[in-house]
């Protein structure tokens, strides 16, 4: 688990991070990621989230005014009308407290085209879900990775998860609100392959997809930092498609999806402000999210300083090495 634990409400810029704030990868589509935490320790995160965490130092939360007044400022910047907002997060975003004020706001501000939420579903209950449902929620992508009780248990490593109960929830979105609900398993290849046809017939069967497609079949990947079943071989993408291909066939429903089926398109890009290879100075202001890391903030954006012993210096400048600019996320390493 990690050690720190750091509520960002000014100061420290929202571009720039994985872990917290906006992620923008050049469409109409902005990742707003207000929590890092998540209840779970699932066998496959691709991130090692959860209580079981083995590499996390530090969790975020963000105030909710704060990060939307960046959704606002990128989605202007970035000069569109309005942005499909998406709560996501390195963890899940049902452990944000403020998580009906956050849609909320979002829905206010004018500039989200649609606010949808990805979580497993652990912590969502009715109650919730119909305070999302006034606060002006379009979509929930719910990852049910198991109808099987124990199961579902193995696959999220949490003894104590109810997936009849996300199920029973589940079927109360479909029907008695205005969500949308997409059903979005992982499939998991020798440990839930059986499972994912009865989650499309369920997913089928409860009315999932008001508006768009009712699932949302996710690969499993291995990562660098994220978990690795033992024995599970991550499957190609051709043999990925080919079953669910079968599958389309075998439930006459489309599997195989693009941005498209979301209305999301390719947009400007909010600028990057370094390039690989260049030499800064960012000034230290917290520890960083994973261990070995430090926070550092220049230029309006947030770096990670890799390859650090020790306490931050916070308040310090230290000159870096930009490793990483891809989708306006940075990484650096101090040079001397």
């Amino acid at each position: 688990m990690a050690r720190y634990f750091h509520e960002i409400s000014s100061g420290i810029p929202l571009i720039g991070h994985i872990a917290f704030g906006i992620v923008d990868r050049g469409t109409n589509l902005l990742q707003v990621r207000p929590s890092s935490f998540c209840p779970l320790s699932c066998i496959f995160c691709s991130v090692n989230a959860g209580p079981k965490s083995t590499n996390r130092q530090t969790e975020f939360v963000v105030d909710a005014e704060y990060l939307v007044e960046w959704f606002k400022h990128v989605t202007r910047v970035k000069e569109l009308e309005k942005a499909h907002a998406y709560i996501d997060a390195v963890g899940d975003p049902l452990t944000y407290r403020d998580i009906v004020k956050l849609v909320r706001l979002l829905r206010e501000s004018g500039l989200a085209e649609t606010i949808a939420i990805e979580t497993h579903g652990a912590l969502l209950n009715r109650r919730l879900v119909d305070q999302l449902d006034e606060a002006g929620l379009d979509r929930i992508n719910l990852s049910v990775d198991s109808l099987d009780p124990e199961l579902a248990k193995r696959l999220s490593d949490t003894p104590w998860l109810d997936v009849k109960r996300i199920v029973d929830v589940a079927e109360y979105i479909a029907s008695s609100t205005k969500i949308d609900l997409l059903v979005a398993p992982v499939w998991v290849p020798g440990i839930n392959d059986h499972e994912i046809p009865k989650i499309i017939e369920w997913a089928l069967r409860i009315g999932a997809g008001k508006r768009v497609p009712p699932l949302g079949v996710q690969k499993y990947e291995a990562h660098k930092y994220g978990r690795r079943p033992p024995g599970v071989k991550p499957l190609s993408w051709s043999e990925f498609y080919r079953e669910l291909s079968k599958w389309e066939e075998q439930f006459g429903v489309r599997l195989k999806l693009s941005p498209r089926d979301f209305g999301i398109r390719k947009a400007k890009q909010f600028p990057i402000a370094f390039q690989v290879g260049e030499r800064t100075s960012v000034e230290v202001v917290y520890w960083g999210w994973l261990r070995g890391q430090w926070l550092g903030v220049a230029r309006d954006r947030v770096v990670s300083i890799v390859g650090v012993l020790g306490e931050p210096p916070i308040g310090r400048k230290v000159k870096v090495r930009i490793l990483r600019n891809k989708d306006n996320i940075y990484v650096g390493r101090i040079v001397l």
